[in-house]
């Protein structure tokens, strides 16, 4: 289905909740000669979270090594990505509803955000793949903060998508490139 054998660089999957994003990452991670680091933005806020959180970690196995970061994953990234690694983030979606947890409406601290995080991600030494929430394809939000928070995935998931080597997105478990190079 999908190489599973990538240079260095990144690699963004999109889709909606549910659509089989995260399967998906762990599926093209299967590379036995990488470290493989799991970089987790999800607190548990709640028994719900905490169970998705257990199943979550049960599915990924022996061999990843998990970070648990909501906020800071450019330094993160930075710390640990290296010619042989492949990190696996899960998800984009969730790190930036934390920043804008942390921030507010301070729209400008977390667009600069975004721009620090794409730019991380641009200079992979390894392989770094990002799961991102496709937000963009529903109503209108009624509510300015979720207008907000819609606009800035959008501009987020444009930016990594704007220089990643392969674009997939997932609709129902199936997987369709968008951009291979």
């Amino acid at each position: 289905m999908f190489k599973t054998r990538f240079d260095n660089g990144c690699i963004l999957i999109l889709g909606g909740a549910k659509s089989g994003k995260s399967t998906l990452g762990l599926h093209m991670c299967d590379n036995p000669g990488f470290k493989h680091i799991f970089i987790a933005t999800a607190e548990a806020q709640d028994s719900e979270m905490e169970d998705r959180i257990k199943r979550h970690q049960s599915e990924r196995g022996e061999k990843w090594m998990t970070v648990e970061e909501p906020l800071d994953i450019v330094s993160r990234i930075s710390e640990l990505d290296k010619d042989n690694t492949i990190i696996l983030i899960d998800c984009l979606t969730l790190w930036l509803s934390n920043q804008f947890m942390k921030h507010g409406d301070n729209h400008e601290e977390i667009y600069s955000r975004i721009k620090e995080l794409s730019e991380c991600l641009m200079e992979t030494k390894g392989i770094v793949i990002a799961v991102s929430n496709e937000v963009g394809q529903g109503i209108v939000p009624e509510n300015s903060l979720a207008r907000g928070f819609r606009d800035a995935a959008g501009y987020m998931n444009q930016r990594i998508a704007a220089f990643a080597k392969k674009v997939v997105i997932v609709f129902a478990g199936l997987p369709m490139i968008l951009k291979d190079e």
